[in-house]
């Protein structure tokens, strides 16, 4: 990336205050200086933006999340969405015109990077607020309260699911405080170098799993040959059974299928093992913690044109909010931070901090190109249907969730998240993986954004869904747990919708059930990452 002198605004829009109207008109301008607008539903040819100094019309169709030009745009001017640039136009652009990417190129930005420049502490509240969640025994919050099979190598992933599976309603009805019994199954665990990176990140991914303040107990099930063994998590870690008040019970659950003498001993000796727990681990009750205690990790998936308008920025208040109460907000995928990160560096407390998310920027840099690819492949085909054209215009979006508090820390995959306040984990885009990152620093609660519509849950952590457009979430009412659309709709501002979501997640926190886990989803979003070579 070209770090050249670039023009030094920070624009505040990023987090866009949208105001209330009754008649809404077809087009949105998010910043003076954009030369754009978003359509915030769907126009037709001839339908008109008003502007102070002339009015547009519309030259042709224009989909709800895409985006007009409002100026004329010469060919290699830069489009400016939010007051920033997302993109340059590959041809020129006349006002009217639809812009998306048949006629915008990615180029260079040429950022330049400030360091510490722009931190504001959000405010402090007036009360402090609590949720019903469970407190462990060595003080940690859970907001569910599960049983887990950690499998080392994708050949237990199965023996693990037939234990999981054992475990009907049947069993479970005289254990109501227990969630469930969930297989943290994969299709990794062998392969690569022993005691190596990818093993190493694999160990610390099951190890944040097994240790997770969301489950009572667990038990390890691997083949008994593979690389990823279950002696090295154990003993790399320093597994114990945090959450069994048994001291014999607390040394980790170890069986290997090839010691064990075949999957259906391994099964029905894992199902005898875990039934011994669950007496234990239904001696829970929920008790007021703290809001402080709630761990977000907030994801983006499915993005349209206006989840950098709605139910992105919403969260950032949401974000903001809880730092506010003394809790964490995570935000991750740092392939969509790409583009955007001189406004993360400038909220950075110190210049370290900064450097090492510039450390991680510049690794998928060199990432991609290790495999002839580019960091602009990340917009999928939905976020181009739903009018995101460049990655620079995605990452503007999705960091709005991080609001506008101080970033304090920058984490590697998986890595334990001690810090209160603002923080960043390096985790891929993809959403299965990232989600199963921050759950692995342990994140007990997630808020997930969405404008196509992602079906998203991943046990053991409950997620809440977020639609950005009202179609969407009509649509999807059986998936979606708020409407962020209703923004656009001038229903409710920003401001609102952030603070809807705050109190989702107290309510979710203290047990109230999700979209994803009444229809009990999340038992196949467990996906630990491994970015190097398998062999």
């Amino acid at each position: 990336m070209n770090h050249q002198k670039s023009p030094q605004k920070q624009t505040s829009n990023l987090y866009f205050k949208a105001t209330l109207m009754t008649e809404q008109p077809p087009f949105l301008c998010l910043d003076p200086s954009d030369n754009i607008v978003v359509a915030r539903r769907f126009a037709r040819e001839g339908d008109l933006f008003h502007s102070h100094e002339a009015q547009i019309a519309a030259s042709e169709r224009i989909d709800m999340g895409h985006k007009m030009a409002i100026q004329e745009i010469a060919q290699g001017e830069a489009i400016r969405k939010f007051g920033q640039p997302i993109g340059f136009a590959t041809k020129p652009i006349q006002p009217g015109q639809w812009v998306h990417t048949h006629n915008v190129g990615l180029g260079e930005l040429g950022h330049s990077y400030e360091f510490c420049t722009a931190i504001n502490e959000v405010p402090k509240p007036n009360a402090e607020r609590t949720f019903q969640g469970y407190r462990r025994a060595d003080g940690r919050a859970a907001t569910r309260n599960y049983l887990g099979i950690i499998s080392t190598v994708n050949c237990s992933a199965t023996s693990s699911k037939y234990i999981a599976n054992a475990f009907d309603e049947s069993i479970l009805a005289d254990y109501p405080n227990i969630d469930g019994v969930v297989a943290l199954s994969h299709q990794g665990g062998c392969a690569y170098e022993y005691g190596g990176t990818d093993h190493r990140l694999l160990a610390r991914t099951l190890a944040g799993f097994a240790e997770h303040a969301n489950i009572a107990a667990y038990l390890i099930v691997g083949l008994g040959c593979e690389t990823a063994q279950a002696s090295f998590l154990a003993e790399e870690h320093n597994l114990v059974q945090l959450n069994v008040s048994s001291e014999v019970a607390k040394k980790p659950l170890i069986m290997n299928i090839q010691d064990q003498g075949g999957v259906a001993k391994t099964v029905r000796r894992g199902v005898e093992a875990l039934k011994e727990l669950l007496p234990d681990a239904n001696n829970v009750q929920r008790v007021p913690i703290p809001v402080s205690e709630i761990i977000l990790g907030t994801e983006c998936g499915g993005s349209d044109g206006n989840s950098g308008v709605t139910a992105n920025p919403a969260l950032g208040i949401t974000s903001d909010l809880l730092v506010g109460h003394g809790g964490t907000s995570i935000l991750a995928e740092v392939p969509e931070i790409y583009g955007g990160e001189h406004l993360l560096t400038r909220r950075a407390i110190t210049k370290d901090v900064a450097d090492k998310l510039l450390e991680r920027i510049k690794w998928w840099e060199d990432y991609a190109k290790l495999f002839g690819a580019k960091i602009d492949n990340n917009p999928s085909v939905g976020n181009k249907k739903g009018g995101l054209t460049t990655i620079f215009e995605k990452s503007l979006g999705a960091i709005a969730k991080g609001g506008s508090s101080p970033l304090r820390a920058v984490y590697e995959f998986a890595e334990k998240v001690q810090e209160k306040g603002f923080v960043v984990m390096d985790t891929p885009g993809y959403d299965p993986p990232s989600v199963t990152g921050m759950i692995a620093g342990g994140a007990n609660m997630v808020v997930f954004t969405t404008g196509r519509g992602s079906c998203f849950g991943c046990k053991p952590v409950p997620t809440i869904k977020v639609a950005t457009n009202t179609p969407m979430y009509n649509r999807m009412i059986d998936d979606m747990d708020i409407n962020a659309g209703t923004i656009l709709d001038g229903d409710a501002t920003v401001e609102s919708v952030g603070e809807t979501i705050f109190e989702k997640i107290i309510s979710v926190a203290s047990g109230e059930q999700t979209k994803s886990e009444a229809q009990n989803i999340g038992d196949e979003e467990f996906c630990p990452w491994t970015p190097g070579p398998i062999f």
